[in-house]
């Protein structure tokens, strides 16, 4: 499908050898190179063809490797492997025994598991490719401090979000036909990236739930005009992560009924005890997801002070020193990567 778009494009077509052999041999190898084959980041031709060359050994980026396998087993062996056995209680017909607020804390500590999994896979997959000297894109960019769901769709699975946008937005007519048919080519994607990850109910109501959430935030960012302060800010952050949180049920969840009947068991279950054991460990596992975005929200507002950079790059050998003592030391049971299942 690239090829044949930019048939016309001579930079493109550079790319792409004479022979249909070569060209069949460059293809089959960008396809089968398996750090991204499963769970992505989704990589396009454009993106891959040209990194396809001789490689050497003194070329591959250590440091970069390091981090990133690291960060990325850690996220998934030490947080999310151990927070989806706290989770399990939002599993039917679990939850319908819990109290309303141990469902709330264990639906946020799903969303933490979920950044955990899908965040954790993405870097390890870009620390293989960087130990065989190919560059992958970012795929999660600190999604939940985004203070808008067109932000968190910038920062969340990044390369879905660009694929998405690029062979179904753009091909049903993007914004160029008018206001209304913007409106419903958004809603269409959205909602076609729901059955992306599966042919079930829930995952087409959470993709036109999130479609609904864009076009809502679109009309007020254009017809109303509000004035932005530190606590609107704040605000926004918190309703956004609030009620993409809410959307997760519906992974968690893939039966509607089941959906349906975890609401019910939220506004009938509130004078129930707290189920304080696994309410403690998943704040517990959830504490490294958040201090993971507050170092990126403190290094990234504290650009200009110097010393604080300084005082990060200091202390990052250490917490990744720890990261690999709890890898090997207080992983999780070992579980498939939750995107496994789309």
């Amino acid at each position: 499908m690239d090829t044949y778009r930019n048939r016309n494009n001579a930079a493109y077509r550079q790319l792409i050898p004479k022979s249909i052999v070569e060209h069949s041999k460059r293809v089959l190898f960008f396809k089968a190179f398996f750090p991204q084959l499963v769970s992505g980041p989704i990589v396009k031709a454009h993106f891959f063809l040209p990194q396809i060359e001789e490689k050497f050994l003194h070329s591959i980026r250590w440091e970069y490797v390091f981090k990133n396998l690291t960060l990325g087993y850690f996220f998934k062996m030490v947080i999310a492997d151990n927070l989806k056995d706290h989770t399990s209680i939002i599993t039917y017909p679990y939850f319908e025994a819990e109290s309303t607020l141990t469902l709330l804390i264990a639906l946020f500590g799903y969303s933490m598991q979920i950044f955990a999994d899908f965040a954790g896979y993405s870097l390890i997959a870009l620390g293989l490719a960087a130990l065989f000297g190919y560059q992958f894109p970012i795929n999660f960019n600190f999604p939940y401090i985004s203070t808008s769901f067109s932000e968190f769709w910038r920062r969340w699975h990044i390369s879905l979000s660009s694929f998405l946008r690029e062979y179904l937005y753009i091909p049903l007519g993007g914004n160029r036909k008018g206001e209304a048919r913007t409106c419903l080519n958004l809603f269409l994607t959205m909602v076609l990236g729901g059955l992306w990850h599966g042919a079930a109910w829930s995952y087409a109501v959470w993709g036109a739930f999130h479609g609904l959430a864009l076009l809502l935030e679109r009309y007020i960012t254009t017809h109303l005009k509000i004035r932005e302060t530190r606590i609107s800010q704040i605000f926004k952050g918190g309703l956004v992560f609030s009620l993409v949180t809410l959307g997760w049920l519906l992974f968690k969840l893939p039966e509607f009924s089941h959906v349906v009947a975890f609401f019910k068991a939220l506004t009938t279950n509130y004078n129930r005890p707290l189920n304080t054991l696994p309410v403690a460990l998943i704040l517990l596992f959830s504490m490294p997801v958040i201090a993971y975005h507050i170092w990126y929200v403190w290094g990234e507002q504290s650009m200009e002070r110097i010393w604080v950079q300084k005082r990060l790059l200091q202390v990052e050998p250490y917490v990744l020193g720890c990261m690999l003592f709890m890898i090997i030391t207080n992983s999780g049971s070992s579980t498939d990567f939750i995107y496994f299942q789309f």
